[in-house]
């Protein structure tokens, strides 16, 4: 698989994308990984992954999430982990406890896509927004990014460089198929109401 640097990088670092997919950490919903060289990869509908990278450190991370927020008291930790304020404050801490500088930081944002037409409200749109925003707040500085439009999204990261690859990925194709399914999955069950032997709470999109 060929997939397109979304950033200035030498000609020559195209081909090695095959050999970073396959030996790449994959991030899946609600997760973050940090890693100073193993790459690392992700497949995004409407969610949104934020990579970070200290260039001095040689050190990035990346995670992936569901929902731009999830208010102060989520359920879980894996359910707040789905929300981009409590997953961006995960990232950046882990980087910082590893020795990255914030002044250093810089991202790369891709995701967003509309492909879950089931859902009505802009999910991929506000998780776009929620990470511009961020981002800008927190002073950091967004070097390229990939959002929105009908695709999802496949994306391979090297954390010791900062290059990033984003391959979109047309509906009819299998791997479309299986993230527009996963999604949808997700979205259904932040519906249904929480049993009262729980939390006796609900999760709604908005």
């Amino acid at each position: 698989m060929n997939l397109p640097p979304v950033s200035a990088a030498p000609a020559a670092a195209v081909p090695t994308s095959r050999s970073v997919e396959r030996s790449a950490h994959n991030v899946h919903p609600g997760g973050w990984a940090i890693e100073t060289q193993r790459p690392l990869a992700t497949l995004l509908g409407s969610c949104v992954s934020v990579c970070l990278f200290d260039e001095r450190a040689k050190l990035g991370g990346m995670n992936h999430f569901m929902l731009p927020s999830g208010g102060k008291t989520p359920n879980s930790e894996q359910d707040a982990l789905l929300h981009g304020d409590y997953a961006m404050e995960v990232l950046i801490n882990a980087l910082l406890t590893r020795g990255a500088r914030k002044e250093r930081l810089i991202a790369k944002a891709f995701g967003g896509g509309n492909i879950v037409k089931a859902i009505r409200t802009p999910i991929g749109e506000r998780n776009i927004q929620f990470a511009r925003e961020w981002l800008t707040r927190e002073g950091i500085r967004l070097q390229a990014s990939d959002f929105g439009g009908p695709w999802s999204r496949k994306i391979l990261f090297e954390p010791d460089s900062g290059t990033a690859w984003c391959k979109r990925i047309l509906g009819g194709q299998q791997i479309s198929s299986e993230v527009v399914r996963d999604e949808a999955d997700y979205a259904r069950r932040l519906l249904e109401p929480t049993p009262p032997s729980t939390t006796g709470k609900r999760v709604e999109l908005f």
